[in-house]
């Protein structure tokens, strides 16, 4: 083509430097600062024909397609990490549920993958916030207008608390709901404000904060499943509960009352229950003995009037005979007290005739 050649010169030549070492063209033509716009023009005109030239246009699809072809390999392969699920869409219609691992699609946005942590348990706070936390929707969008309440006695009350949940039907999680996160968060805000304000101001800050997170928690997730969100609440927990910081200071006197109180009240009973389970105990082992002395009298005076009437039956069948062994067992039971035993013949008319037992004892005749 000779007359594209006869451009092409033409173009370098505007554009290579003269014998002064100046550039050709409008660079030469006196002090113009700048090009001309028609050289301009017909440079532009020279790429546009290198272009469209059999050569260049093969050349320009080449690299389209090789441009496309790479896209399209690298929008082909997906991974799913261990604790999630990938919900596939084709053309924006859900198609299935992909299970953690390497998987592929469709490229070139016809098949989309979404990732969902359905096994990572995840939480959102209010009041406060965790310095560094990757979920966007877990730190607190306005901590103070969101801690400030009411509580049933028309107290005010600053609360903090903390929701854990996960994702248990990813399919609902994304297309049943509009910002599921965020209306969680509404929903969560909004049951914590209905349980705080059925309470008194003692109750939210001292006795009633496992009632009221258990009520939180059914009442949560009683709306979560009407709202098909596919969420599960695991846990809701209170955190930090104070008064406005104007009348802070008297909510601590009384606390501090209320401690003192609590801690005589404990004193008193720690004193009750060790003197009284030992008078308690003091007294059974009383009644007990004498219990016991009872049973043991009326035992024995049973034995005592079944002996007499024992012996009264043999002393009517032979009276001498049981009025002398009578006599000898009664001997027999006194004797061995008396140390000193003097027999005195009850016929003597002087002590001299006596036997003197104890001296005897024990030596030969």
């Amino acid at each position: 083509m000779p007359g594209l050649e006869r451009a092409q010169g033409e173009a370098v030549r505007m554009l290579s430097p003269d014998d002064n070492g100046r550039r050709g063209g409008p660079w030469s033509r006196g002090t113009r600062p700048g090009p001309d716009l028609e050289d301009l023009l017909r440079l532009g005109q020279v790429h546009v024909r290198q272009i469209m030239s059999p050569g260049g246009t093969r050349r320009v699809i080449a690299l389209a397609v090789i441009g496309l072809a790479a896209v399209g390999a690298w929008t082909t392969y997906y991974t799913v990490p261990s604790d999630s699920v990938a919900v596939v869409q084709r053309f924006g219609k859900y198609l299935k549920d992909v299970p953690p691992g390497l998987h592929f699609k469709l490229p070139l946005g016809i098949d989309t993958a979404t990732i969902v942590p359905v096994k990572r348990q995840l939480k959102q706070e209010f009041g406060f916030t965790t310095p560094r936390a990757s979920d966007p929707y877990q730190a607190s969008r306005d901590g103070r207008r969101e801690t400030q309440m009411v509580t049933g006695d028309l107290n005010a009350a600053l609360v903090e608390w903390v929701i854990q949940y996960r994702i248990t039907d990813p399919v609902k999680f994304l297309f049943d709901v509009r910002e599921p996160q965020e209306t969680l968060r509404d929903v969560s805000e909004s049951v914590m404000r209905e349980v705080i304000g059925d309470r008194t101001v003692d109750e939210v800050i001292t006795i009633g904060r496992q009632e009221i997170e258990a009520e939180a928690l059914a009442k949560m997730q009683a709306l979560s499943n009407k709202y098909e969100m596919g969420i599960s609440i695991d846990q809701v927990q209170l955190k930090n509960i104070n008064p406005p910081e104007a009348v802070q200071a008297s909510f601590n006197e009384v606390n501090q009352a209320q401690q003192e109180k609590e801690k005589l009240i404990n004193e008193a009973r720690r004193d009750y229950n060790k003197v009284i389970p030992l008078a308690e105990g003091e007294k059974d082992q009383r009644v007990r003995e004498a219990d016991g002395y009872r049973l043991k009298r009326i035992n024995e005076a049973e034995g005592d009037v079944a002996r007499f009437n024992a012996l009264l039956a043999e002393y009517i069948k032979a009276p001498v005979v049981t009025r002398r062994r009578i006599y000898i067992e009664t001997l027999q039971d006194v004797m061995p007290g008396i140390r000193s035993k003097i027999i005195i013949d009850e016929q003597a008319r002087s002590i001299l005739p006596l036997l003197d037992i104890d001296s005897h004892k024990g030596a030969r005749p």
